[in-house]
């Protein structure tokens, strides 16, 4: 069976596993995926019920560039990558427009919508359960860091997580935020848990990714990891399926039966 995202530890049963997860659409398998001893969640989508704050302060910081967007899908689309890649793709909007958009989104997040979310139902048990049974847990958003740690210990999340990573918070207003900044920020959460004293190796063929967008799969790709797609977040299945998601969830319940096997 090839080798690659530490699909050679199985021995049991390769040839049907190996075809399970080369199948054109991803499959639940229990067997597989319980096995990962490192967890790396994405944080908007998958841990965070986070629209209500991010979309107000949207619209907020659009409308300092002339910008009056109502349309639920595109103020959807801004939950999860960075701000100025998405007012780039969307709206073709200048630097100096995107700069004060982001800074006007900040000015209304930061003292408003930021604590405007809640954790999705059954996550708290997931993580538990996950902690107790020895996994380590760590967090990779593409959110400005301070922001990423401050929502994690408003929902009492923080003694879970080994690493929570998250952007540089000039990223968005100095062009450094560009579609592969999730890869780079799991990169970095890697680099983290390896400070901790997990080998490269170790990480390397013991860790998942699991998010709500094709950012996080193809970041999770990018650095050879498996991935699981959330379809209870922000992102379709059909972006998850395109992009490659080893295996996809459509709830907390899904997601923790395969992490941890459990029914």
């Amino acid at each position: 069976m090839p080798s690659g995202h530490g699909w050679h530890r199985f021995n049991a049963g390769d040839a049907e596993i190996y075809s399970c997860i080369t199948s054109p659409l991803p499959c639940l398998r229990k067997d597989i995926m319980k096995s990962y001893p490192v967890f790396l969640f994405d944080l908007d989508g998958t841990l965070s019920e986070s629209a209500p704050g991010i979309i107000k302060a949207v619209q907020y910081g659009l409308s300092f560039a002339g910008i009056h967007e109502t349309d639920p899908a595109k103020l959807e689309s801004f939950i999860g990558p960075p701000l100025n890649v998405q007012m780039k793709k969307l709206y073709h909007m200048s630097d100096a427009d995107i700069v004060t958009a982001v800074n006007r989104f900040r000015e209304l997040y930061e003292t408003k919508g930021i604590l405007d979310c809640r954790p999705y139902p059954g996550l708290d048990s997931l993580l538990r359960q996950a902690s107790e049974e020895g996994h380590t847990l760590a967090v990779a958003s593409s959110k400005p860091e301070p922001f990423v740690k401050k929502i994690i210990r408003h929902f009492g999340f923080d003694s879970y997580f080994s690493v929570i990573c998250g952007s540089d918070i000039g990223d968005e207003l100095k062009k450094r935020a560009t579609r592969d900044q999730k890869a780079r920020i799991i990169r970095k959460a890697l680099s983290l848990l390896e400070k901790e004293g997990f080998s490269s190796s170790f990480l390397q063929s013991g860790t998942v990714m699991i998010g709500d967008t094709f950012y996080d799969i193809e970041g999770a790709k990018e650095n050879r990891l498996p991935s699981i797609g959330v379809t209870y977040g922000y992102g379709s299945r059909k972006e998850l399926e395109e992009a490659g998601a080893d295996a996809i969830a459509s709830s907390t319940k899904e997601l923790a039966s395969l992490l941890l096997g459990h029914d």
